[in-house]
């Protein structure tokens, strides 16, 4: 920053966009990211440390931060954006310049899950409708937009012709084959007025040409046979064109990809621990929903029973764990509709879908986000059967009748084998699960318990457990509550407290079961709803 613009700095009046701190001596580190979050929110600007904030403004000097260039990897460790800290001199003052971006469209900034935003001289939390606003702005397409410097040359024919061949394929058209790379690109919207758009290089880009125009967009593998921290037993580098190293980078996990065994009758189940459509689907997800705009690499760590994508930017607007597998919005609108013409995307941006369905058909752990922050989407797969019955039980099923499951089908299957509760969003599907004989109900009413069927309990060798679950639950159930009752004799026991003694019933079902004690005359209940209270008879 040169002088003359320092001083139109302290010419310019204060607000939402510029901030003025005396911080003689220190200021404090989370309010200064408070800030950066409330001007990022408001369209970016400059917090200056050192100088008063009413006019005419002195500079005073401030000692605060003597670290800058740490402070700045800070402010990323906590809020996963850039800020800029400069030092200047002013009169043989040390002045801090802090330079804030502004947010992305359709993205906000936060700290700690509090999105800030300035109020007058205040910050507050930002207001749902705020939030909202934000969220529903369409915010550009990065892989549409066009690179100025790029040119045919900077694509790598191999990855254009797998491409061609992969179209070609995917609509059994032949005239596909037949165009030039130039009809080819302009075809599939990759280029625009003759120049190259983002999306061209994302798919087809030399190492040369990522290198000079998108470095960020590299993918890192790393093996850890540990979780001690430390360099990699293996690490490669991918920049280039995602053709182009696609099959390659699932080669380097397929190396170390052990199969697990188990009997089933006369016949020997083989489960791979990284089921390739899955880790496919996982790396093609990272590759086209992240934010290329910010800095950082996608990292693909594979360990020996379970792999993590992490890719930078967060969940596109809208989506979040909870809702990833009925939405989608893509980020890389271009990018995805390219894929889809060449067969990668199949099912409409389903692919978390397909992760889910395969984890419970193989009987491992459902894909966890649960690292996912608004800087940066963390994916876990783990790759260890939990239950070879489970898998038996799907064979007897039979494939003709899985095929007809769609993804909740299979979320209720998974639960009910893990003896957990089938939660209310679920509770639909649950009628024709045992219309078809796969599962059953126990009970009547909202008391109505459900569990995997007894034909195929005992054709997996498993008729005992049925039965004792099936008869002996309902009154195991009835005698642990009654014993917490019982010992809650004075105060007597809300429902709340009932809750946490069988936590794998539905509040509907607990209730059921008090009914039936009571009407036994074992327990009586006085009071009415919060205030309802259960006491030994």
């Amino acid at each position: 920053m040169t002088a003359e613009e320092f001083r139109g700095i302290l010419h310019a009046p204060e607000g939402t966009r510029l901030e003025f701190k005396t911080a003689a001596n220190r200021y404090d580190f989370d309010e200064l990211v408070r800030y950066c979050v409330a001007i990022a929110n408001e369209g970016g600007g400059r917090i200056v440390l050192g100088a008063t904030d009413t006019r005419p403004r002195r500079v005073v000097g401030t000692a605060a931060f003597p670290e800058p260039g740490q402070t700045e990897s800070s402010i990323f460790q906590r809020v996963g954006h850039h800020v800029s800290i400069e030092e200047f001199n002013h009169d043989g003052h040390r002045v801090l310049i802090v330079s804030v971006p502004a947010r992305f469209a359709g993205t906000a900034w936060s700290d700690r899950g509090a999105y800030w935003m300035r109020a007058g001289e205040s910050l507050v939390p930002m207001t749902d409708e705020r939030l909202r606003a934000i969220h529903t702005e369409v915010a550009p397409d990065f892989s549409g937009e066009i690179c100025a410097e790029a040119s045919l040359q900077d694509l790598a024919p191999a990855a254009i012709a797998e491409f061609r061949r992969r179209w070609s394929r995917r609509e059994n058209n032949a005239r596909i084959d037949s165009w030039s790379d130039d009809e080819l690109l302009r075809n599939a919207e990759l280029t625009r007025d003759g120049r190259l758009t983002y999306a061209a290089l994302l798919l087809f880009g030399t190492r040369d040409a990522l290198t000079r125009h998108v470095p960020r967009a590299e993918a890192i593998f790393e093996y850890r046979s540990a979780e001690a921290a430390g360099p990699a037993q293996d690490r490669e580098e991918f920049r280039e064109g995602f053709l182009l190293y696609q099959d390659r980078l699932w080669e380097r996990i397929n190396q170390r990809n052990d199969r697990q065994s188990f009997q089933d009758g006369l016949f020997r189940v083989e489960i791979p621990t990284f089921d390739e459509a899955t880790i496919r689907e996982a790396v093609l997800n990272a590759f086209c929903h992240r934010d290329y705009r910010r800095e950082g690499s996608t990292f693909v760590r594979q360990f020996p029973r379970r792999l993590e994508v992490t890719s930078p930017g967060g969940l596109p607007p809208g989506i979040t764990p909870e809702n990833i597998i009925d939405e989608q919005n893509p980020r890389n609108r271009r990018l995805a509709e390219a894929l889809g013409r060449c067969g990668l995307i199949e099912r409409s941006g389903q692919g978390m879908n397909l992760m889910f369905e395969r984890a419970i058909r193989q009987s491992k752990a459902l894909p966890d986000l649960s690292g996912t922050a608004p800087h940066t989407v963390r994916l876990t797969l783990r790759g260890q059967v939990t239950n070879p019955s489970f898998l038996a039980f799907l064979e007897r099923v039979g494939e003709e009748t899985l095929a007809s499951f769609d993804t909740r089908d299979l979320l209720v299957l998974d639960r009910l084998q893990r003896g957990e509760a089938v939660p209310n969003e679920l509770s639909e599907r649950l009628p024709r699960l045992v219309q078809l004989g796969v599962v059953e109900s126990v009970g009547r009413g909202r008391g109505t318990q459900y569990l995997l069927s007894r034909r195929f309990a005992t054709a997996i060798g498993q008729r005992a457990s049925y039965t004792r679950r099936r008869g002996l639950d309902r009154e195991q159930n009835k005698e642990l509550l009654l014993r917490h009752v019982r010992e809650g004799a004075d105060q007597g026991s809300p429902m709340s407290e009932l809750q946490q003694v069988v936590p794998a019933l539905s509040r509907d079902q607990i209730k059921a079961l008090m009914e039936e004690l009571r009407l036994e005359g074992r327990v009586r209940l006085s009071g009415q709803r919060r205030w309802a209270r259960w006491h030994p008879a």
